[in-house]
């Protein structure tokens, strides 16, 4: 597993998403060097690593654990955010704060109607994606997951095109069951963080705040993508510079 690590200071750890890889999805936290140690490693199956049969939130969880060494705060965007979760349970101890932005674990929120129709429609894709090309899966499943219809050239990049296929042998987040209980009790602090495009996100992120007495914020503009509005970074500069002291 590749790592990339920047800058002097605490360690933060920071768990990429679906489709991209530790350098597209947090280009714009790399100015956090200057205070903080950023670990930011490519998750298996995404570019520079080779590819992968399947990808499981729980397995890759607890290399996110190891990565955490003697004590780190950890960041988690979308299905990183679900690796996060359950890599902080696997070692509070070592967890100096928690972050995660839009982490897709439906089942925290299954009753709310807008989660459940986003996890109908995520079935419905995730049964075809054995028949499908990546460019169709990934303009379907942007279109999804950002709640507006998303057009994508045919072409994709090599890098783009592996990252596509990693997404394609996902175990679905709806199974997901993060040991929420467990990092309540944990004394950390929590932050849970969304970019307010999708009632179903949403509901999701109020849901683990409230399960975790975590601090909440929402960041319009960029949809799925949050931590990339500006006003993130000082956002989660004050509550690492609080969860130091």
């Amino acid at each position: 597993m590749h790592v990339e690590i920047l800058g002097d200071g605490p360690r933060v750890v920071l768990v990429h998403g679906s489709v991209g890889n530790g350098a597209s999805t947090w280009s714009a936290q790399r100015p956090l060097a200057e205070r903080f140690t950023l670990v930011i490693p490519d998750r298996p199956g995404s570019p520079p690593n080779p590819p992968v049969d399947r990808v499981d939130f729980e397995e890759q969880a607890p290399l996110m654990a190891e990565l955490l060494e003697e004590g780190a705060h950890l960041v988690g965007h979308s299905y990183g955010g679900v690796i996060s979760l359950y890599a902080a349970g696997l070692r509070p101890e070592a967890m100096r704060s928690l972050t995660v932005i839009e982490p897709p674990a439906f089942r925290v929120a299954r009753g709310v109607p807008a989660v459940d129709r986003l996890v109908d429609e995520l079935e419905q894709l995730w049964s075809d994606r054995g028949a499908s090309e990546p460019a169709l899966y990934l303009s379907r499943f942007s279109s999804l997951v950002i709640g507006r219809d998303v057009s994508r050239d045919k072409s994709l990049s090599p890098e783009l095109e592996q990252g596509v296929r990693t997404l394609m042998v996902e175990r679905p987040p709806t199974e997901a069951d993060p040991p929420l209980d467990v990092l309540a009790a944990a004394p950390f602090p929590k932050l849970v963080v969304s970019g307010a495009h999708s009632a179903a996100f949403d509901a999701v992120c109020d849901a683990i705040a409230g399960r975790l007495g975590a601090e909440r914020a929402v960041f319009p503009g960029r949809a799925h993508n949050a931590h990339r509005v500006e006003g993130f970074n000082e956002t989660l500069l004050r509550f690492l510079e609080r969860a130091e002291r």
